[in-house]
C-alpha cells in the first residue's frame, strides 16, 4: 500500500519523458550504395545470373526502388564518420583563459639587410678601368658596398609635412533639423519665394514700355488677303438642261 500512495503521489512517475533524437535521427547521413546481400526477391534491382557489387555503383544501371529515394553509386564510410573538418583547441578554452592568461613570446627578428651601393661599385669600377659585365660582376664580389641606415634616409622619400591639428577622414554629415522639419519651415520658405517671384513679375509687366497703336500699311494688308473663289455651277446631264422636255425640273432637283 505505501508503494501505491507513492506511485500516486508522483506525477513524474506516470508523464511520458521526451526522446533525446540524436543528429544522426534529425539529419541522417545519406544511403550508402546497395550491394548484392541487400537484394530481395521482388524488388526492382534483382538480377539473373551472375551479381556483383559493381553492378549496384553504376548509375546508369541502379532503378529506384519503390517508395524509397534512389540509391547513389558512391561509397560513403560509416555513420559514425563525422563530416567537416575537425578543429582541436589549443587554448583549452574558457577555463584555461579564466585560469591564467598565455603571453605569446616575441619572435626573434632577423637583422636588417643593408641594400647594396650600386653607384659606388660601378663608379669604382669605371676609375679601375673595369668595363666588360666579368670585371664588374668580379668587382663586386671583391668590393661589395653597402648603404648604410643613415644614407638610406636621404635616398627615401619623404612624406609631406602635415599641419599638426589635421583630421584625416570623412567629414560627418550635418545633423537633421527635425525642428525647422516639424515647424514647416521649407515650405514657408517656399511660399516667400514664389510671392517674391511674382512680385518680380509684376513690377517688370509694369515698367514694360507700352507701345502704341500699330497701323498697317499695304504689304500687310496684302498679307492677309485672301483672293476668292469662284464657284463652279453645279453639272447637269445634257439631255436634261434642254427646255421643254418634261421631267427636266424634276431631275435637276436629283
Amino acid at each position: 500500500m505505501p508503494e501505491a500512495q507513492s506511485s500516486r503521489q508522483d506525477p513524474r512517475r506516470w508523464k511520458k519523458q521526451p526522446v533525446r533524437r540524436t543528429v544522426s535521427h534529425i539529419c541522417p547521413p545519406p544511403r550508402r550504395p546497395l550491394t548484392v546481400a541487400d537484394i530481395r526477391p521482388g524488388m526492382e534491382n534483382e538480377r539473373l545470373g551472375v551479381v556483383r557489387d559493381s553492378m549496384f555503383q553504376n548509375p546508369l544501371i541502379v532503378k529506384a526502388e519503390l517508395g524509397k529515394p534512389r540509391e547513389r553509386s558512391c561509397s560513403l564510410p560509416g555513420i559514425d564518420f563525422n563530416y567537416g573538418l575537425y578543429i582541436r583547441g589549443l587554448d583549452g578554452g574558457v577555463p584555461e583563459a579564466i585560469g591564467h592568461w598565455n603571453v605569446f613570446k616575441q619572435q626573434p627578428t632577423c637583422p636588417h639587410e643593408l641594400t647594396r651601393n650600386y653607384i659606388a661599385m660601378n663608379r669604382g669600377a669605371v676609375k679601375a678601368g673595369l668595363v666588360t659585365a666579368r670585371e664588374n660582376f668580379l668587382y663586386r664580389q671583391l668590393n661589395d658596398m653597402r648603404i648604410s641606415d643613415q644614407d638610406d634616409r636621404h635616398v627615401k622619400k619623404e612624406l609631406p609635412s602635415l599641419p599638426p591639428n589635421m583630421t584625416f577622414g570623412i567629414r560627418a554629415r550635418p545633423s537633421t533639423p527635425f525642428f525647422d522639419l516639424l515647424q514647416h519651415r521649407y515650405q514657408q520658405l517656399w511660399v516667400q519665394e514664389q510671392k517674391a517671384t511674382q512680385k518680380a513679375i509684376k513690377l517688370e509687366k509694369k515698367h514694360k514700355v507700352i507701345l502704341g497703336k500699330l497701323y498697317e500699311t499695304r504689304s500687310s494688308q496684302l498679307r492677309k488677303y485672301k483672293p476668292p473663289v469662284k464657284l463652279d455651277a453645279l453639272w447637269h446631264m445634257p439631255h436634261f438642261q434642254k427646255d421643254g422636255i418634261p421631267g427636266a425640273r424634276g431631275a435637276n432637283v436629283y
